[in-house]
């Protein structure tokens, strides 16, 4: 190894870490807008109400495909028309579409975030809710798929998060 190579930080820590009081910030802002899957969950498994309404940003084949319980279908072209009708703002949104590869819900936010509503996006979307293994609709019914051990841990309702 040449004495150039050990000046060289590697891949990681070639930009430094944030300042401590500088990521506590950062990460706080992310908590602040979004929620994963499995606190969503959570939240509507509790008893009472959670708080928030969930949001399906997708299309309407991408619905009756499967989507979860209880979401309100709104596509986000239809957000500015139709939101006032289906979305109270003085409840907070979590809006969700297919999963990580796409941002639809990120759209779907930023256009609710835009008439006034509070509202985070749930990361891992429809794809990790059912990677997860919890039950989902569709056009035929009530749903479940066995959990994936790489996205949930293998006989836990906890992950430890």
């Amino acid at each position: 190894m040449t004495t150039t190579d050990s000046l060289t930080p590697n891949p990681v820590l070639r930009v430094a870490p944030a300042a401590p009081a500088e990521a506590a910030a950062y990460f706080r802002a992310s908590l602040v807008f979004h929620a994963d899957v499995s606190d969503v969950a959570a939240a509507l498994a509790a008893d009472g109400d959670p708080g928030f309404v969930v949001l399906d940003s997708r299309s309407t084949a991408a619905w009756d495909q499967g989507h979860l319980p209880g979401a309100v279908h709104l596509p986000t072209a239809l957000i500015p028309g139709q939101a006032g009708q289906l979305l109270d703002r003085s409840v907070p949104v979590v809006t969700y579409c297919w999963g990580p590869g796409c941002n639809g819900a990120t759209r779907a936010a930023f256009a609710l975030a835009e008439l006034g509503y509070q509202v985070k996006e749930m990361l891992g979307g429809f794809e990790y809710w059912v990677r997860e293994g919890f039950e989902f609709e569709t056009w035929e019914g009530r749903e479940r798929r066995t959990a994936d051990p790489l996205t949930a841990p293998a006989g836990s309702e906890d992950c430890g998060c």
